[in-house]
């Protein structure tokens, strides 16, 4: 099969992403690590594992135009992605955030259009209003619409964390044309480490390192390096290699994954309402990334 090591990182990463909901939630759910703490371990494992790849292969210097737009992408891609996705997991369910996650490609197309003057035909602005029906369908139904409830704010937050990425996705485009992704990366771990320290430092000062099990140190490790390291090298690499396209088709993997392992684990399941907005989202992200008629 042509280019089969690329399609296998790709199935690899949905595995990683689809895993993540569930087990990060056991670290999440008792307490044994806050939301931000978490995301400043995150973002340490990211800035010396991402920056140690580039001292050791990639020496690549960057043009001195691009620093502001590295900061405004740490922005975007750590710091209001990672926070309030980590926060809304805790208060929501592992499949209502990965159904959630899936209109990142809509997302995109919005934020093109509002950034990069990018034109949307009929086709893709049908796509855009189901995805996001589905989307308010799946966080409005069954909780009771007010901010008081956790679950609808859980649900809110994995949203925003979908609508930041989008626009991470959107503005790091010229850079990840112009630069190693190593470079990159390492750069943007750098930044999001300081925009998260200021909110993060204490709750890490305060985990209680001897409560965690065996079992709650391999999920921490999982989310440290799986998620956070090699899912983004996997990514880069399938990049190299097939279109940017063929990368969006495999978010749709990662829902079926993640309420897979949701439910095999009874940690969640699955009712005809996020059936109803699966298949929203799923026909909305498909008519906003399929090409031609």
């Amino acid at each position: 099969m042509k280019n089969f090591t690329a399609h296998l990182a790709l199935f690899s990463v949905a595995l990683i992403y689809g895993a993540n909901y569930t087990i990060a939630k056991e670290v999440l759910d008792p307490g044994f690590v806050k939301p931000i703490g978490f995301i400043l371990l995150r973002a340490t494992a990211g800035l010396v594992l991402f920056n140690l790849v580039r001292y050791l292969y990639v020496n690549e210097k960057i043009d001195s135009e691009d620093w502001k737009l590295i900061i405004l992408c740490a922005f975007f891609g750590v710091f209001a992605n990672q926070v309030p996705f980590f926060i809304g997991l805790k208060m929501t369910t592992a499949i209502n955030a990965s159904l959630l996650l899936t209109s990142t490609p809509i997302i995109v197309l919005v934020g093109g259009a509002i950034l990069l003057k990018e034109s949307i035909t009929l086709k893709k602005a049908v796509g855009i209003i189901l995805g996001l029906i589905g989307a308010i369908y799946l966080i409005l139904n069954g909780n009771s619409v007010s901010l008081k409830s956790e679950q609808l704010m859980g649900d809110l937050l994995v949203f925003l964390n979908a609508v930041s990425y989008a626009f991470y996705l959107v503005l790091v485009r010229k850079l990840m044309a112009k630069y190693n992704p190593i470079t990159i990366l390492s750069r943007l771990y750098i930044f999001g480490f300081l925009m998260v320290l200021p909110f993060g430092f204490q709750d890490v000062a305060e985990i209680n390192w001897n409560n965690f099990s065996t079992g709650i140190w391999a999920a921490v490790a999982y989310v440290l390096i799986f998620t956070t390291f090699f899912a983004y090298l996997l990514n880069a690499f399938a990049l190299k290699k097939v279109p940017a396209a063929i990368v969006g088709i495999y978010i749709y993997l990662q829902p079926i994954i993640a309420s897979a392992i949701a439910i095999s684990y009874g940690k969640d399941y699955l009712t005809i309402d996020k059936v109803i907005a699966a298949i929203f989202i799923f026909t909305g992200v498909f008519l906003v990334s399929r090409k031609g008629s």
